[in-house]
């Protein structure tokens, strides 16, 4: 069953009303008609099964028949914190770190990113919000994942200070990985996890020390040298399957 993801004050009086690009998908792509069945997100975490009513080129009004007890998202929030990376990469690593089951991103500025005067091109963010919006449809999110304005790395204590775990890949890390972190914290509750992936030059060893005393976890992800847009992806899945639904629950 198709799925969409309607803002609520388009939501009224059991009515659904679907407007902009998803319109020509429906009636073009997907040749949907009325009468039938599709899924509704209200954007807020509460899903509903819809009828189609109506069809136009305009818009698509949606009966909704009643709310369902659905819920994609992963006991465990993710919260990543990304070096800003060159070009389009950033495109990527929202995409996929969004179908991962990832809560929200936000940039960071650290000594060795390149690009940072992006730290203003906030128009930027509408993009990653719209990709952000594609993954969640595709992969079946019940919430669509937060995209932060890019931050500053001394502002990133304070975000990580309200996380139960931080695990900070580091290519000079040997031997300790996120399994040995977890297998430590096995009787401690984690709700919230903050990832910290460096740019492509890496972290300096001053931000290491700053996270280490921070109380993060400094680990390797193998012996191999991974792409930033890569190393999120990979410490996102690790977390997941040790701490979170992927996997499966046996």
């Amino acid at each position: 069953m198709h799925k969409f993801f309607v803002p609520q004050n388009f939501i009224r009086d059991n009515e659904a009303i679907i407007e902009g690009e998803d319109v020509k998908h429906i009636y073009k792509v997907l040749r949907l008609a009325p009468g039938e069945e599709v899924t509704i997100n209200n954007c807020n975490g509460e899903e509903f099964l819809g009828v189609i009513k109506d069809v136009n080129k305009k818009e698509v009004t949606v009966e909704l028949k009643e709310k369902l007890l659905i819920n994609n998202e992963s006991a465990i929030q993710i919260y990543l914190f990304q070096g800003l990376p060159k070009s389009s990469k950033m495109d990527l690593i929202v995409q996929k770190n969004c179908e991962l089951g990832v809560r929200e991103i936000t940039p960071i500025v650290t000594e060795r990113v390149i690009v940072k005067n992006e730290i203003g091109e906030y128009k930027k963010l509408d993009r990653w919000a719209r990709i952000a919006l594609e993954a969640s449809k595709q992969s079946k999110r019940t919430l669509i994942p937060k995209i932060n304005p890019p931050i500053e790395f001394k502002e990133l204590f304070e975000e990580l200070r309200k996380m139960d775990l931080v695990i900070v890949p580091y290519e000079n890390e040997e031997g300790f990985g996120i399994k040995n972190v977890v297998n430590t914290l096995r009787d401690k509750s984690i709700e919230k996890v903050g990832i910290v992936i460096g740019p492509e030059g890496g972290f300096e060893e001053k931000e290491i020390c700053d996270l280490k005393s921070l109380g993060a976890h400094i680990v390797t992800l193998g012996p191999r040298i991974l792409r930033t847009e890569t190393a999120g992806f990979v410490c996102t899945s690790l977390i997941m399957y040790e701490l979170g639904d992927l996997g499966g629950k046996l």
